[in-house]
């Protein structure tokens, strides 16, 4: 395989192809190493460069005098330059994980192939010099990606123990480039799923992402189902399996084989949209009923999956703002399937939520993987442009307080009371605090 001449003149080669330049001339043998091997291979930019250096830690501070250490324990020092950041490690051997993450003993070499043995996959295990252009493939990375097989070096098994967040990386490579598992990593997998519990939650968070904002998302939940790490991570993604819905709606199959669908529909996702995805109908088994005629219902699943879903993203340590957003997005999904009935001051409200956007492309999502009705959505559309200019809410007239010196109590009451005073508010019935008092006092007869 060769590397095409066209990417050598990218930013990130360049700026790359600087620092070896530098080490080599010091007289240190320094390569291009990893997943910008494989990219580079596959004719893709590399996103960022990773180099590997015979040069110690302390040598590389002496040569590249703007680099920080970040991992003493393994050599590892950042170089920023073009606006990309580069990771150089030194050459090394790793030996004897007993926490299946960290080694117990690292050993610094000068062979770029002990380096290699130490490494996840065969197609991220190979290295290269951008000055000679030689590729160095100690462990047959070439023949793997010409042949579409996503391989470890060594035994499956081992290299997964050393490790166990290696097997959620091994889904996503799979995933992302349409890799076949070797036969040795399935039985390997499954195996040490169980394993899985033991990592951080926040390392298994940030390979989701990966995993759901790549491309094939759904292909990597299906490995993820296959090898037993599905129940293992999101078991509450596991149990949509075998959930069936009304096929009238639904003509895709069970609630799980619909979000992976929806999945596969992302054109730009972020982290909102596709946790949105991911969690939007996981409230659908504990709500599960079936009516007379053995029709497939789920009341309130979106109240329940917003209960779950908070559960979830808690568990994971989603960031705040990103777990209220997703939260609130799968409270409301269903709210969209009867906009063609509501009045003026629901439709204000619902586009002046932060969080309409994303609840948008959620429902024109859903709609396309199921009964493919977008009516809906193009109703949505046309609100936008009649109410681009009147979505602000204004400031309410009344609050809290103000109820409670009128001696309501506080409670439901409360709540239900200044809902219809926003809705007249918003509907251009009442415009002035007067105006919201006198209607208290009459809904408070009504009472």
């Amino acid at each position: 395989m060769i590397i095409d001449d066209a990417l050598r003149k990218s930013t990130v080669f360049k700026a790359g192809t600087g620092i070896v330049k530098s080490l080599q001339d010091a007289g240190y043998a320094s390569f291009f190493v990893g997943g910008a091997v494989r990219d580079l291979l596959l004719g893709k930019t590399p996103h960022d460069i990773d180099i590997a250096t015979a040069a110690r830690p302390e040598k590389v501070a002496e040569i590249l005098p703007d680099s920080q250490l970040v991992g003493a324990a393994f050599g590892v020092s950042i170089v920023c330059r073009e606006g990309h950041q580069f990771e150089i490690a030194a050459l090394r051997e790793e030996r004897r994980y007993l926490d299946g993450r960290h080694p117990e003993e690292v050993k610094y070499t000068d062979s770029p192939k002990l380096d290699a043995q130490r490494r996840d996959f065969t197609v991220n295990g190979m290295f290269y010099d951008p000055l000679s252009g030689q590729i160095l493939d100690f462990v047959e990375g070439q023949d793997d990606l010409r042949h579409g097989i996503l391989r470890c070096i060594g035994r499956a098994e081992d290299r997964f123990a050393e490790d166990w967040l290696r097997m959620l990386r091994a889904i996503r490579f799979a995933a992302r480039f349409r890799l076949s598992l070797a036969p040795d990593m399935l039985p390997a997998m499954r195996l040490l799923a169980p394993q899985l519990k033991f990592l951080a939650a926040e390392r298994i968070r940030e390979e989701l992402n990966k995993i759901l904002l790549g491309p094939f998302p759904e292909r990597a939940f299906h490995l993820l189902r296959e090898t037993g790490m599905l129940t293992e991570i999101l078991p509450e993604i596991s149990a949509l399996q075998g959930v069936t819905q009304p096929e009238c709606f639904h003509p895709e199959g069970d609630v799980f084989e619909h979000t992976m669908l929806m999945l596969s529909h992302m054109p730009c996702p972020s982290v909102e949209l596709a946790w949105s995805i991911l969690l939007h109908d996981v409230g659908k088994p504990a709500t599960f009923s079936l009516d007379e005629e053995g029709t497939e219902h789920f009341y309130t699943h979106d109240e329940a999956g917003a209960t779950i879903a908070g559960e979830i993203l808690e568990r994971f340590k989603m960031p705040n703002a990103q777990s209220e957003a997703i939260i609130q997005a799968v409270r409301r999904h269903m709210h969209f399937a009867h906009v063609h009935q509501m009045r003026q001051a629901k439709w204000r409200r619902l586009m002046a939520a932060p969080t309409f956007p994303l609840e948008l492309e959620l429902h024109r999502i859903d709609c396309l993987c199921s009964n493919s009705m977008l009516e809906n959505y193009v109703l949505l559309l046309d609100r936008v442009r009649e109410l681009a200019n009147e979505v602000k809410l204004p400031p309410p007239l009344l609050n809290g307080r103000d109820l409670i010196s009128l001696g309501i109590k506080p409670g439901p009451l409360i709540g239900d009371l200044l809902n219809k005073i926003s809705e007249l508010q918003l509907e251009g019935e009442i415009s002035t605090r007067e105006e919201a008092f006198k209607k208290i006092s009459y809904f408070l007869k009504d009472e």
